[in-house]
């Protein structure tokens, strides 16, 4: 009977004792591992949207504009560079500008315009024989305040249309107070098509223009980060290389180059370097520049440069740039600046 006992007690304690683990195992948190599910995204093919070109390419940038705007007669404006007349309004519209020396040890601009009408262009300076020269290439309007003896000897000679700040009223030209006389002559473009128009000068320009690519690539060049050009002592510009803009910007003798319209920097899209034989030709300093015949030089753009050749077979013909295999050069749509040195000029390209 004891035993009987001991056995249902015994019973009884085991089946107590499975109940309070039953419990205390459904008390506890059940953790479920969810799989983990790879989801393979297809991969988009977004493309960049290229804005639509809208009108025809400028014949001297390559930029698209309106016809209207095209379709006219390139000017070419002499711009002074002496240091009490910085800074220059209007430079940076135009599409092409060139820097020439001058008597040492200044240089000077000549910039050409064509798709751009800029209200305030100046300071305006006088001219000289290979600015001329120049000219021609363009088949431009000239815009000038007197010149050397050889320069306006040419001007008549060689018939160019001519608006000269010695022969034309204040409607055309006009001094401003804030620089001192001879670095304070100024115009306009308005002013300078009305009197192209009341000239009867032809209105459309006849010239060979550069080529341009359609869309702007990355030639195989040396790198060209910095590029420094010192004409003389104390005389340099300097481009500095703006990778996210994919332009130049440009120096001027230390100093960051701005437009005084507006404060803006001015920027290249194509730098050319330009050897010329120069020699001085008279007791002013004044300089004979070698621009017909062919030299070397180079091309920059993109952050790349190579070299160069240029041939000009006649005053009035267009210069053409090849690469050494002989090709022509091909630019990127944008501003370009042609920098015409002496062969001796010590240039850095970093």
């Amino acid at each position: 009977m004891k035993l009987k006992i001991k056995i249902i007690l015994i019973a009884i304690f085991i089946a107590l004792l499975l109940s309070s683990c039953k419990k205390e195992v459904e008390e506890e948190p059940v953790i479920v591992e969810e799989p983990t599910v790879i989801v393979e995204e297809e991969e988009e093919n977004i493309e960049e949207e290229i804005p639509e070109k809208v009108g025809i390419p400028s014949p001297l940038s390559g930029i698209y504009v309106e016809e209207e705007r095209v379709n006219r007669r390139p000017v070419a404006v002499m711009f002074d560079n002496h240091p009490r007349a910085r800074w220059q309004s209007g430079l940076k519209d135009a599409e092409i500008v060139y820097e020439f020396l001058v008597e040492a040890p200044y240089t000077r601009y000549m910039g050409i315009y064509l798709i751009n009408d800029p209200p305030s262009i100046g300071p305006i300076r006088s001219a000289r024989p290979y600015f001329v020269t120049t000219v021609l290439e363009y088949d431009a309007v000239y815009v000038r305040v007197g010149g050397s003896n050889q320069a306006m000897k040419d001007v008549k000679d060689l018939k160019i249309a001519d608006i000269d700040g010695l022969s034309s009223s204040n409607k055309v030209f006009w001094r401003k107070s804030h620089k001192k006389m001879p670095h304070n002559l100024y115009s306009s473009m308005e002013a300078i098509r009305a009197t192209q128009a009341e000239r009867k000068y032809r209105m459309i320009g006849e010239f060979t223009p550069f080529k341009f690519h359609e869309d702007e690539i990355d030639m195989e060049g040396s790198v060209a980060n910095k590029v420094i050009i010192n004409y003389r002592k104390d005389n340099n510009t300097e481009y500095i290389y703006d990778k996210d803009k994919k332009v130049y910007t440009r120096y001027k003798d230390g100093k960051l180059h701005i437009d005084e319209s507006d404060e803006s920097p001015i920027i290249a899209k194509n730098i050319i370097i330009q050897e010329a034989k120069t020699r001085v030709i008279d007791n002013e300093g004044r300089l004979d520049i070698q621009l017909v015949g062919e030299g070397n030089g180079k091309y920059i753009s993109n952050g790349k440069v190579i070299d160069v050749k240029w041939v000009k077979k006649s005053r009035e013909g267009k210069t053409i740039f090849y690469d050494l295999g002989g090709n022509e050069i091909i630019l990127n749509p944008g501003i370009t600046w042609i920098q015409v040195v002496e062969p001796k000029t010590e240039i850095i390209i970093e």
